[in-house]
């Protein structure tokens, strides 16, 4: 694995860059790559069930491009995202159950994979490799590890990699980072971040034969194989280790990666979480929750808070991010923006001009639009890219670690150069996972 060629000066300036829209550029070695402003930019989608078919609608909105295949372990959905490709892009698509088939189309240049969250990082490395550009749904990785391969295997291969932390290419959110850039609100010191929700229990899963439209050998694909119960497919997956990375990968990635962003900050230098399965005895091995805490070496600090199974609201939402400063504060969310001065009163107001979603489990709106949009133009035209997968990594990372501190039940002190855990070989072992034989990542 490559080590880490930036210092944390030189982070910090190429995240302030990214506060207005100008995140780091892809690698040199990609604008050989760029197809040109007028050339169609022929896509496909690896997991069309929940959020792949929000990635089909914003990609059809897009100029110039076409949906030449969609995959999925569920062969329903070939008829049901087929006909939703047809409808955006006046054409039915080619359906594979198989991603490595689809990969050997050469007419493909870009994949965008809303697979679950033990196929992201494969996923990408296997598109690098057939030479298409990528956009990735979050968490980028299953685990630390798998981030770095695909920050390396970028910088190999040269192509567009885009994770999809879609507030990066809010409007409001950029115009918000550039006002704190500004001193609106002051030196700002601490980024708070919220999700919460009220999930069901999943129960107590029981083996059964598995459905016939369903091919569950390449739905686990390189991940270790386990009997197919009833709870598994297609959403519960999110709180089982083995495919799953709980609530704070789920969702606080997003919110998490907002407050990174407008603080300027890299990799931190320490991580401690607490939390527990409070609300129900059933099979989710995860966090219902969590509060994750983020020091770094300037003094400032990011908490992130996720209540799964009791949705009280801040600031009447359900999931948002406060960043708090000498002079007051800010509240971002996905639709709207509020500054407040020390007192509480409103001093700038501003809304998204369309909504997306917050708490369902698609997420569709305006700013997938505007997030496809950047990544389209990226490979079209080299147009910078506002969450480029270096910066993506680091918020990632930042969630697995919540998770391995709360695993090993202490604080964690980080290298702040690539935020490697020191000296605690017992939570270094939950850096990377095992595979599947013959399905280990090698760039």
């Amino acid at each position: 694995m490559k080590t880490n060629k930036f210092n944390r000066r030189e982070f910090i300036v190429k995240s302030s860059a990214g506060a207005l829209g100008l995140s780091v550029a892809t690698t040199a070695g990609s604008y050989a790559n760029i197809l040109g402003a007028n050339d169609r930019v022929n896509l496909a989608v690896i997991g069309v069930r929940g959020r792949g078919k929000a990635l089909v609608s914003a990609a059809g909105v897009q100029d110039n491009t076409a949906m030449r295949a969609i995959c999925d372990v569920d062969s329903r959905e070939s008829a049901i995202t087929g006909n939703l490709v047809q409808e955006r892009f006046g054409k039915k698509p080619k359906f594979y159950t198989d991603i490595r088939k689809l990969l050997e189309d050469k007419s493909i240049d870009a994949i965008m994979i809303a697979a679950p969250d033990h196929w992201h990082a494969p996923m990408s490395l296997m598109g690098l490799q057939a030479d298409k550009h990528v956009y990735v749904e979050k968490p980028c990785s299953h685990n630390p590890k798998e981030g770095e391969l695909l920050v390396e295997a970028q910088e190999k291969y040269g192509k567009v990699v885009q994770m999809g932390n879609q507030q990066r290419s809010a409007p409001i959110s950029i115009q918000a980072v550039k006002d704190i850039r500004e001193g609106m609100i002051g030196e700002v010191y601490y980024g708070k971040a919220w999700y919460a929700s009220n999930r069901d229990s999943i129960g107590t899963g029981k083996v059964i034969e598995v459905p016939s439209w369903l091919d569950w050998e390449l739905w686990q694909g390189p991940a270790p194989r386990m009997a197919y119960k009833d709870n598994y497919v297609h959403y519960n997956w999110h709180w089982f280790r083995n495919w799953g990375t709980g609530e704070i990968c789920n969702n606080g990635t997003h919110e998490i990666d907002v407050c990174r962003w407008a603080l300027g900050v890299g990799y931190p230098k320490t991580v401690v979480s607490s939390g527990g399965r409070y609300h129900f005895k059933d099979d989710w091995e995860f966090y219902d929750t969590q509060v994750a805490s983020f020091e770094y070496e300037d003094g400032k600090m990011i908490t992130w808070e996720g209540r799964s199974c009791n949705g009280l609201k801040h600031y009447n939402r359900g999931r948002g991010a406060t960043i708090h400063g000498t002079k007051g504060t800010i509240m971002l969310d996905r639709n709207k923006y509020m500054a407040y001065d020390k007192g509480g009163k409103i001093i700038k107001e501003m809304s998204e001009k369309e909504k997306s979603a917050t708490l369902d489990t698609r997420g569709e709106g305006i700013l997938d639009v505007l997030h496809v949009k950047n990544f389209i133009n990226a490979i079209k035209t080299g147009e910078k890219q506002h969450s480029p997968i270096r910066e993506g990594h680091i918020s990632t990372l930042m969630c697995h670690l919540g998770n391995i501190s709360q695993q090993v039940g202490r604080k964690l002190q980080l290298d702040v150069s690539n935020g490697h855990i020191l000296n605690d070989q017992e939570a270094m072992q939950h850096w990377s996972r095992s595979y599947e034989p013959g399905w280990d990542m090698k760039v």
